[in-house]
């Protein structure tokens, strides 16, 4: 076992190696929470795929999910929903990556399956064949997206001739051609120790994990790799593609090609986006002046080459032509004049931040490491901060100068198209029957039998100290070391539908849209230079952010404060944003999605329930200045507001910074209602939305509970949930869904319980021919969840899964802080995740069974489609 360069001999905290057998590893440990995140890298992704096979290396991606030798399918589905955590993996063009985030409990589980997947796989003709169809209901449900139908056509011209004209997506047609023998092919060719870099980041002692990867691979062979593909890039030629989108405003993008991952001049290329990007800049500004809804750019590294991205969004019946004019305009003066050298610094500053922020997250933090490795061919994420910091602004303006000719653009215009009315469904029954799950329970392995046998309660890392401050603000604060940085989250407590006036509908929007003018001390530009100065990121409003170097804590919350307490609401931007704001909802109200949603809505609730209000643009047209004002007077509260703090700060001087910054904030009356009401049980209904840009149909079977957020029931059913919807690869709905029978990509279930209220929700994307086979499938289930108590193996995992979900809920500073403030809105104890963990450790079969019957109605769904309209 050999050293890999790079490495400082003294970090305790990093261990690197390479394998004699080419494997190279890389462990990284992370204190934050028990937990750890294992990415295996295979550099071998849609780059590699035989020619006219564009799908073989995602195709492959999804049959290492099929089992192999030494490790069923049934099994592996057991093991990964044991585990509780994330496993998935994704194909990029020159890689494919496999992730578990997990308990550090079971790393040895996450590395022998890794380790057992390396050595093969299982692909029969007659496995291949399931997985075909669900592979092709996901081809269908990307297909179904405008957005992604121009980024397809867009790779085939900016990259004409190279693997990457392709996405590593796939086509039904390469799939239909595609044969179980060449899957195997490509897994044995590629799949190999010396073709893979391994990442594992966590609460593990390095050293020792290298002794646990080693056990378990390196007795697997090299192989001799085939040559790869080589890119020779020609001129990008200038065109312009025009498509219909579902979304409620129309579209405007530039498209250029930049600077690959692997690029010398890729630090360059981020920096010249984050100085595009920034809210400072033109683009951006195209959101502020009434030239369009939206305004920014963005970049898409690969490998070889790379696409930068300038986008301008406009409203339904509104005209592309002059926010296409405004952007060209400010990409060719960027070409013709140069950037402004205090946008690049700051654009330096930020990107570099951005590297500290990601230690916030376990799986981030993996993220940035297999990025480095993999993506930039890095020796660590420290060597991309030292090639930002080396950047120069003549750097960035030679590379714009060289990037932004309009004769190498790839435009697109994406114009909505309204959607027909939701018209009450017919059928939906009626269906054929499929097989079920497994009878008998899955017969683990011994080494995965041994790791799950006993669960015990979950150990938390979390000790969060509470504050309530004069004014009634609730202060919390988790000192976090893993990083020099602080985030911040909060949240004023309203309800637009239960404190907006009559004939107000779309205040609070409007109002939303201000507070990015800044404050009544700093305008929106010099709030931005002022928050860029510190390496800031700032949100204001109802819910509200700030992500802030450690030792910019205090300026970070002043500013943040000044914003939320002090908005500028100037009257000039009240015109702008009322119009935006009327745009917006004008498309907003004839497209799909709303409309699929508002009938949802309109079938389960009484025909006088608040939920159902919602603006028009005459109703924001209406508005006038003093009505946003007085419902910012009258709404934001500091007795309503929640703020959370996580990060490298003492709790007594974050009280301090906090009392400073929110202290002089005072409420005046009595407290508002935000919670809906209670209502009772809906009836059955069905209705279809159509929707002419999909090619597939989104599925939702939904019904009103007699359950709450505070009610004990709730346990049982999120336990049941487990065993019938979740665990994903494991769950009932999984393997008669898709597994079995290859009538959708993904099925979720949903409990979302209010203090008044609940709604269960199932959702699925199916081909229109197959939508009555699938919900046919859910209510069998359902049904099968209400007849029988479910077997101990099922119930033990569902057990497993949601204790482990304890320790992975603090495995990133966001997770930490949202599921802090959500605790304390209810009211609920701060350690409400140990709560539950004991109710879901007490819970039996009948009891989940019982509360499947009690609360879920089988003739009680409303079923909404939004999808192709149906055939004659």
């Amino acid at each position: 076992m050999a050293v890999a360069s790079g490495a400082k001999a003294d970090d305790a905290q990093v261990a690197r190696v390479t394998l004699d057998n080419g494997l190279r590893v890389v462990v990284v440990r992370d204190a934050l929470a028990p937990v750890v995140t294992t990415e295996v890298n295979y550099l071998a992704g849609s780059d590699e795929v035989p020619a006219a096979f564009p799908g073989t290396a995602h195709a492959v991606e999804h049959m290492m999910f099929r089992g192999g030798p030494g490790l069923s399918k049934d099994q592996l589905a057991a093991i990964a929903a044991n585990m509780g955590g994330a496993f998935n993996a994704q194909t990029m063009q020159s890689a494919t990556q496999y992730y578990f985030v997990t308990p550090t409990q079971d790393l040895d589980v996450a590395l022998r399956v890794e380790a057992l997947r390396m050595r093969g796989i299982d692909v029969a003709d007659a496995e291949w064949d399931k997985e075909r169809g669900a592979i092709e209901q996901e081809v269908s449900r990307d297909l179904s997206s405008p957005d992604f139908k121009f980024y397809t056509q867009m790779l085939g011209q900016m990259f004409a001739g190279t693997p990457y004209a392709h996405s590593p997506l796939g086509t039904r047609e390469s799939f239909d051609k595609t044969s179980a023998a060449m899957l195997k092919q490509f897994h044995d060719t590629w799949y190999a120790p010396n073709n893979a870099i391994m990442v594992i980041v966590g609460d593990v002692d390095p050293q020792e994990t290298v002794a646990k990867v080693k056990a378990q691979f390196g007795d697997l062979p090299r192989k001799d790799l085939p040559a790869r593909a080589s890119f020779s890039f020609t001129p990008v030629q200038a065109r312009t593609v025009r498509l219909p989108t579902d979304s409620p405003y129309g579209s405007v993008y530039l498209g250029y090609r930049l600077p690959g991952a692997r690029s010398k001049d890729y630090a360059t290329s981020l920096v010249l986006s984050g100085a595009l990007g920034s809210q400072r800049a033109g683009l951006f500004g195209m959101g502020v002046d009434g030239t369009a809804l939206f305004g920014g750019f963005f970049q898409d590294p690969l490998p070889e080459a790379g696409i930068g991205m300038a986008v301008g969004v406009f409203p339904a019946g509104g005209d592309a032509q002059p926010v296409l004019k405004r952007m060209q305009s400010i990409l060719a003066d960027a070409a013709s004049k140069g950037i402004d050298p205090a946008l690049v610094d700051a654009a330096k500053r930020k990107a570099i931040a951005e590297l500290e922020f990601k230690k916030n997250s376990v799986e981030g933090l993996a993220n940035a490491w297999s990025d480095a490795l993999v993506m930039h061919g890095l020796a660590s994420p420290d060597a991309m901060k030292q090639a930002i910091e080396a950047v120069t602004p003549a750097q960035v303006n030679a590379l714009a100068k060289a990037s932004f000719d309009p004769a190498h653009a790839i435009t697109a215009i994406l114009t909505p198209e309204k959607s027909g009315k939701p018209a009450e469904g017919k059928g939906f029954g009626g269906a054929e029957s499929l097989a079920g799950s497994p009878d008998k329970p899955v017969a683990l392995p011994a080494w995965a039998e041994q790791a799950f046998a006993k669960l015990d309660m979950p150990r938390s890392m979390l000790h969060p100290v509470s504050y309530t401050l004069a004014n009634g603000m609730r202060l919390i604060v988790q000192p976090e070391s893993v990083s020099d940085t602080v985030e911040v989250m909060g949240r004023v407590q309203t309800n637009a539908d239960l404190q907006t006036p009559k004939g107000q509908d779309g205040v609070g929007e409007v109002l939303e849209g201000l507070f990015q003018f800044g404050s009544t001390e700093l305008d929106r530009m010099q709030f931005q230079q002022a928050l860029d100065a510190i390496s800031a990121d700032e949100t204001a409003g109802a819910n509200f952010s700030l992500r802030v170097p450690s030792g910019n804590f205090a300026q970070g919350m002043k500013l943040l404060a000044d914003n939320e307490l002090h908005p500028a609401l100037p009257r000039q931007a009240f015109v702008l944003v009322q119009r935006q704001q009327a745009g917006i909802w004008s498309g907003t109200i004839q497209s799909p999605d709303f409309l699929d949603e508002l009938g949802m809505y309109k079938a389960l609730l009484p025909a006088t329930d608040p939920q159902l209000r919602h603006a028009t643009p005459q109703s924001v047209m209406s508005l006038t200045y003093d009505n946003v004002k007085d419902y910012y007077a009258r709404t934001f509260r500091p007795d309503m507001t929640t703020l959370v703090v996580v990060g490298k700060v003492e709790p007594a001087e974050a009280k301090r910074v906090v009392e400073e910054a929110f202290g002089a904030w005072k409420a005046q009356g009595a407290k508002p209602e935000v919670d809906y009401p209670a209502v009772p049980a809906n009836k059955a209904a069905q209705l279809h939305t159509p929707d002419s840009s999909a090619v597939q149909d989104s599925v939702r079977m939904s019904q009103m509970i007699d359950v709450t957020r505070d009610d004990d029931a709730r346990f049982a059913l999120n336990l049941g949930n487990e065993v019938l919807g979740g665990g994903f690869y494991a769950s009932r709905l999984y393997r008669d869904l898709r597994d079995t029978s290859g009538l959708v990509y993904t099925v979720d279930t949903d409990f979302d319980l209010e203090k008044h209220r609940g709604r269960y929700t199932v959702s699925f994307g199916a081909d229109p021919g197959k939508v009555e086979a699938a919900r046919a499938v859910v209510l069998k289930d359902l049904k099968q969840m209400q007849g029988e108590p479910v077997a101990d193996t099922d119930l033990q995992r569902a057990k497993g899964i949601l204790l482990r979900r304890v320790p992975l809920s603090e495995a990133s500073f966001d997770s930490i802080g949202n599921q802090l403030l959500t605790y304390a809105e209810r009211g609920q104890p701060l350690d409400q995740g140990l709560v539950a963990a004991k109710h879901y450790l007490e819970l039996t079969a009948p009891q989940v069974q019982q509360a499947y019957a009690s609360h879920i109605r089988l003739d009680g769904f409303v079923t909404a489609v939004k999808g192709p309209a149906p055939k004659p």
